[in-house]
């Protein structure tokens, strides 16, 4: 330590030899370095404020009298001596000019009382403290004449000697001072290069004393002693008391708050984080539960089935079953039926009987209907498609639109260089510094030129009729009435030029010390970057860091990609145009939207002209709209070509053929053209009426709803044709009692169905998603009227059919024919006797069966695990197709943006502000209440992990109450005069306004104070001798009425990154919690109204919001749509519990495990997810509900037997009529370009296809040969069609016989014997 000491004074020695001695010769208390002022310092060039230096005088202190006595009390209070002679080394000129330094220093740290005093202690001292020999050495002079002649010596560099713990005590009290209109620290504006992040004592100090940083009259080189350290030559540093930042000037006054003063916080602690993964022991929970569900359900599976093994073993030989009357359900199912059955033989022998009229009506009916869809209105707004009218998100847009106008438009660009090599660069004045490849002048000078280009482009405004240009729709918030181009708000790297070329070719020699270089622009960039806010950097080239419009341009708005704050390294470039946002039904909104269109056109020139060695990511406001709708309109032939290919399978596979030279006979285009032009007809008739009705529709309607109800329709179709070209017709019967006859037998299970969807689709239209409510209304009226049309329409047309074909006469060509009538016996099949030979007998074999039980109660235990891993959002990336321009700009936002998107905290009215406790509860300055809004919004930014917000609010309080400050010449009123108690500006200098500061003292402004005085800070435009102005900045942040009332007001914070929708979800839910803290916090204060509330918004959250709600509400609607299927089922089946509940039970297996296949193939849950899942229900009923209904009313005397019996007549149907409609159309939706479609539409629907064809024809079986309900003989109206029903189903028994379990006792039936016999009991 000696030797330490020792070499310390070693140095300072020798610098003290190095001085020119003689010009400070006397080092002793009560004398002077210099005093008095000799004219402007001849090596200052440009300066911000006078750049007046001292003359040379180290002479005895002078004593302060008069006007000079009570200005130093104003401004150095603590060098007044009040019970002695009081001695400064200034004069009342030098005290004045200090005055306006302090002025402009306390403008920025006044909110800190202990800064603010330190500071202006350290130039008291420094030029009025009467011991000033002691601590300055003035080291270089220049020659100076005055007014009258007299030669003086001008003083324009000195030495200052503080105690090193003097200094750091001042600095310390400073570091952590906030600038409320950015969110940064102060000491961001006052260490120049370095910024607050690397800011030192000594750095803080230098640039102090650096006469180019546009503020210092002369160069100050600050010396920092030790205390252990004495300089030698008499010379004593300066040293004393520094107030700490927790520590309050006098009893009247606080400390610094906590957001300007770490020392003042209270230990906060850590909010809670999101819950851990849920684990037992080492392994995952959820899939240990999930696994010991599948054991659990498999014991008590292999349990029963034992069960039933040994009581059939106790009983190999059963006695025959006592008669017993049949419950009430049976009889109520076998009446329900037959009654069904009636109506609908009728109803199918009237149709029959007059088809032309039939159609004639049906095709009337629905032209008419479809009229509507003249009046059709498409919506394509993100918002009105996802978010309800009356949701929290939009109610808070609506009340933000209201008293600030609607978020304003971001265009944005964002060029790197990749391949292009960096380079290091030797700063004279900021030494070595690395700059990466897109940082070099041709760089910067292509990015120049491309934005001249967007401020000289013009776009043609068709609608009105005229040219719009950059300066009709930019954001100028300096000069918001008639704003040039250079008012635009435009943030990028050339704006530290002014995005003038000249200046960003500037080169000036630069001497620092004895090194001496060139200077360029590479050092104002590195200067502005660190020190957004300077007017003036500190090289030769004295250029100013302030925007064109008057604004900073902060580094990390204008750079991207670059590691901690090396903005050099920067691997991106990001140019940022804010223009105004209009109403739609405001003419300007075409303006914007025109110049939009052009600035795409613009941008997307400069990226094929500079692409070779630029890549250039680039986005307009309504992009992410546009290419949406441009993707749907690209893949409208995709869709084209899907139902086209489903037409053509409809087409081919409905005939049913017995020799080549029949084919044109027995072919059925023209019935299948005809039921496509039904299902067409029930949609086109849906939507038309709900048009007219002024239900407004959505390209993902005219997508789904037609796939959904083609799906539907198909399948009744081929259930109805193929059960007729099966049937054969009766001895007497005519045609048309053949058609009723079959009609009968097949439409209580398509009214089942359809019942069960529309039930199902109109519960699901209760959801608050206006596009999940519109598509299930839709779906619901389509499904009705394509049933209606299918049992008139449709009917009539198989009618007409059925008469060409007996007249031997060719399809679509009915003029022509064979002249003769066709043969009988069945034509080809292939389906059904694969399912009666092969598929039946293998399925239900004694050990298949329980091997397909255990393998999908596992795939649903699998299904239900998978179900929790399903990401929940929709990140933009997808909604886009793969050639869109946007997927380059969003994989460049997300890896080189370094913060994310402004988010206001809004107040609504309710509020006092203008109260003194009013004011605490919102500031964050000295006197402030501790848990105030900006408080808590900074204690926020600790934790961005979980807060998800990165910069502290700006708050328009804060800087009002700066404003206000006496110290400074902020807020001053004219004293006399024609303006006599008016505002007078900070740049007036008007003698009338000498004296006249709005308050008299630093403290809260009264209610009256507050109100007269806030719009002039409002609309102040902000100066350097001002720089708390409120225009720009707060102008449109408050909102008031006609009286001065607050209705509104916001204050912006910015969110860190967000790179995923479950991130923006999240950072919603965050911001609402903090919120709801503040909310309850500022209810406290008197005098607020009990429905006063804070809520955070932002242009994201009217998208996101739907994620917080829309896991619940999927099960909800969902959940809806289930309960439908489950009661008609049970009521038109007769009561017949057992064959709900497999319905129910097997459809809601289809839903766990195509929800849990989502997660295996990458498909995210969100809306659009949501209402293919609620399609997927419509579906499922389909694969379920007709087999089920072949089920209940076969009549085999075993449950095997039965599901047989139904997988074999009604699964083929059900493979032909909707699994293979649907699969060609779905494959080929793979081809379409927009990622949205490929996952949502394809791969959903492929899913949804096969799982529920699975279900259909493997678990269903199985689980109703199992649990299905007792055998019910026939309904005495369709027995006439025993001979088919005998001959179709002698062989599946026989083959049962052979190949199945039926002998086998351990699987025998115990209801075989106790089928239900009409008449007993």
């Amino acid at each position: 330590m000696p030797g330490s000491v020792a070499l310390a004074s070693t140095v300072l020695g020798t610098l003290l030899a190095l001085a020119t001695p003689t010009l400070t010769p006397i080092h002793r208390a009560g004398y002077c370095a210099f005093y008095g002022e000799c004219g402007h310092n001849p090596e200052v060039n440009i300066s911000l404020v006078p750049s007046k230096v001292p003359c040379l005088s180290n002479t005895p202190a002078r004593t302060a009298t008069g006007a000079l006595l009570t200005l130093l009390r104003t401004v150095c209070p603590e060098l007044v001596r009040e019970n002695e002679t009081t001695q400064v080394c200034c004069s009342l000129a030098q005290l004045s000019a200090l005055k306006l330094s302090v002025a402009l220093s306390g403008t920025v740290l006044s909110r800190c009382p202990a800064c603010a005093r330190n500071f202006a202690n350290l130039y008291c001292n420094n030029i009025c403290s009467p011991d000033q020999s002691l601590f300055a050495n003035v080291t270089r002079i220049v020659n100076h004449t005055m007014p009258r002649g007299k030669p003086r010596l001008a003083v324009v560099e000195y030495q200052c000697f503080y105690r090193q713990d003097f200094a750091d005590a001042s600095f310390d009290s400073c570091r952590g001072v906030r600038l409320p209109a950015t969110g940064g620290y102060a000491i961001d504006t006052m260490c120049g290069r370095y910024g607050a992040r690397l800011c030192t004592t000594q750095r803080w100090l230098d640039f102090q004393g650096d006469k180019n940083n546009g503020l210092a009259p002369l160069q100050i080189d600050f010396q920092l002693v030790s205390n252990n350290t004495e300089p030698g030559d008499a010379i004593v540093p300066l040293g004393g008391h520094a107030w700490r930042c927790d520590q309050a000037l006098s009893g009247q006054e606080q400390p610094c708050s906590c957001q300007d003063c770490a020392e003042s916080c209270q230990p906060v602690t850590a909010p809670p984080g999101p819950p851990p993964p849920f684990r037992l022991g080492n392994a995952d929970g959820t899939l240990v539960l999930c696994g010991l569900l599948f054991g659990l359900l498999t014991l008590i599976f292999i349990g029963t089935l034992l069960c039933r093994c040994r009581r059939s073993t106790e009983d190999i030989t059963p006695q025959p079953a006592p008669s017993r009357a049949a419950c009430c359900s049976a009889r109520l199912g076998n009446a329900s039926h037959r009654v069904l059955a009636r109506a609908f033989r009728r109803w199918g022998t009237l149709v029959a009987g007059h088809p032309v009229v039939v159609l004639a009506v049906s095709a009337v009916l629905a032209g008419g209907l479809s009229a509507g869809l003249v009046t059709l209105r498409l919506t394509t707004d993100p918002v009105e498609l996802w978010s309800a009218p009356g949701s929290r998100a939009r109610q808070e847009k609506a009340f933000y639109d209201q008293h600030f106008g609607p978020f304003l438009r971001t265009n944005q660009v964002i060029v790197t260089a990749p391949g292009r090599p960096s380079s290091g660069y030797e700063s004279v004045v900021l030494g070595a510094k690395n700059f990466s490849g897109v940082l070099s002048e041709e760089v910067l000078r292509a990015l120049l030129e491309l934005q001249e280009q967007l401020a000289a482009t013009t776009a043609w405004a068709s609608v009105a009729g005229r040219e719009v240009t950059l300066s009709d729709v930019c954001y100028a918030p300096l000069n918001p009435t008639e704003p040039g181009v250079g008012d635009c708000c435009v943030n990028s790297v050339t704006q530290y030029f002014q995005n003038n070329g000249t200046r960003l070719a500037m080169t000036a020699t630069q001497t620092n010390g004895k090194k001496t270089g060139t200077v360029d622009w590479r050092d104002h960039l590195i200067y502005c970057a660190n020190s957004p806010l300077s007017f003036k950097d500190i090289t030769a080239l004295e250029l100013s860091c302030m925007a064109e419009y008057g604004g900073p341009v902060f580094p990390y708005i204008a750079f991207g990609g670059y590691p901690g704050s090396e903005y050099t390294e920067a691997e991106a470039l990001i140019i940022t145009y804010s223009l105004n946002n209009f109403p739609h039904d405001d003419p300007r909104h075409e303006w914007v939207l025109s110049w939009e269109r052009r600035f795409l056109e613009v941008v997307g020139d400069f990226q094929r002209t500079h692409g070779p060695n630029l890549s250039v990511a680039f986005m307009a406001e309504h992009s992410l709209e546009d290419e949406i709708n441009r993707t749907t309109g690209e893949d409208i032939p995709v869709f084209t070509i899907s139902y086209l290919v489903v037409f053509a399978y409809i087409a081919l596979a409905l005939g049913e053929y017995t020799t080549w030279r029949r084919i044109l006979v027995e072919s059925k285009v023209t019935l299948a053209l005809g039921g496509i032009a039904v299902v067409l007809g029930a949609v086109f008739a849906s939507m038309g009426l709900l048009a007219l009705l002024g239900l407004p529709s959505s390209l993902i309607i005219l997508e789904v709803v037609p796939f959904l109800v083609l799906a539907v329709g198909a399948d009744n179709i081929f259930i109805f044709v193929q059960e007729y070209q099966q049937s054969q017709r009766e001895p007497g019967e005519t045609r048309e009692q053949h058609i009723g006859r079959v009609l009968a037998q097949v439409a209580p299970s398509m009214l089942l169905c359809s019942v069960s969807e529309v039930i199902c689709f109109l519960l699901g239209a209760l959801s608050s998603m206006p596009a999940v409510r519109t598509f299930a209304l839709t779906a619901a009226v389509a499904i009705a009227f394509d049933f209606l049309l299918q049992m008139s329409g449709f009917v009539a047309l198989l009618a007409l059919d059925a008469r060409r074909q007996e007249a031997a006469r060719f399809d679509l060509c009915c003029c022509c024919g064979m002249g003769k009538g066709g043969p009988a016996g069945p034509g080809a099949r292939l389906l059904r006797p694969l399912l009666r030979r092969y598929y039946t007998p293998l399925l239900l074999h004694r050990l298949a069966r329980p091997a397909v039980v255990l393998l999908f109660l596992f795939l649903a235990c699998a299904g239900l695990y998978l179900t929790l891993q399903v990401p929940v959002g929709l990140d933009q990336e997808l909604a886009m197709p793969k050639d869109s321009y946007m997927l380059q700009y969003f994989a460049a936002l997300n890896r080189y943006l370094a913060v994310g998107v402004p988010t206001y905290f809004v107040t609504t009215g309710g509020y006092n502000f203008s109260s003194p406790a009013g004011t605490n509860g919102i500031c964050s300055s000295a006197g402030c209440d501790a848990n105030s809004l900006t408080h808590t919004i900074q204690y926020a930014t600790r934790f961005p992990n979980m807060s998800y917000l990165a910069i502290p609010a700006t708050s328009w309080v804060d800087d009002f109450l700066d404003w206000l400050n006496p110290t400074g010449r902020c807020c001053r009123i004219h004293k006399s005069g024609n303006l006599s108690g008016e505002f007078c500006p900070s740049t007036s200098s008007d003698p009338s306004c000498f004296g006249g500061q709005c308050l008299n003292a630093t403290r809260r402004p009264t209610v009256q104070e507050f109100e007269r005085f806030l719009p002039w800070f409002l609309h102040d435009h902000p100066t350097l001798q001002c720089a708390k102005g409120g225009l720009g900045a707060y102008d449109t942040a408050v909102s008031m009425d006609a009286n001065g009332t607050i209705l509104a007001s916001r204050f912006m914070a910015y969110q860190r990154p967000l790179r995923t929708s479950q991130e923006y979800t999240a950072a919603l839910r965050a911001a609402r919690a903090l919120a709801k803290e503040i909310t309850t916090t500022l209810r406290q204060v008197p005098g607020t109204h009990p429905d006063f509330q804070v809520f955070p918004y932002t242009v994201t959250y009217v998208y996101y919001e739907q994620y917080l709600t829309v896991v619940a509400e999927g099960i909800i609607t969902l959940a809806l749509c289930l309960v439908p299927t489950f009661g008609v089922s049970f009521l038109l089946l007769g009561m017949d519990l057992r064959s709900s509940t497999a319905t129910l039970l097997t459809i809601t297996m289809i839903l766990v495990d195509t929800v849990g296949a989502m997660a295996l193939w990458n498909i995210p849950y969100n809306a659009v997810a949501l209402i293919n899942l609620v399609a997927a229900v419509g579906i499922s009923v389909e694969f379920v509900s007709h087999l089920t209904c072949a089920f209940a009313h076969s009549t085999k005397p075993s449950r095997v037997e039965r599901a047989a019996d139904a997988t074999i007549n009604m699964g083929s149907k059900v493979v032909a009529g909707v699994a293979m409609t649907n699969l060609p159309g779905i494959v080929v939706l793979a081809f379409a370009k927009a990622q949205l479609i490929q996952i949502f539409f394809f791969r959903l629907n492929l899913i949804i296809t096969l799982v529920g064809l699975a279900h259909g024809l493997l678990f269903l079986p199985v689980l109703l040969s199992y649990t299905g309900p007792s055998p019910r003989m026939p309904a005495e109206d369709t027995a006439g069609d025993k001979a088919e029903d005998t001959e179709g189903h002698t062989g599946a028994s026989t083959e049962q016989g052979a190949g199945l379990v039926l002998s086998n006792p351990c699987f025998e039936d115990k209801d075989k014997d106790k089928a239900t016999v009409p008449g007993q009991g």
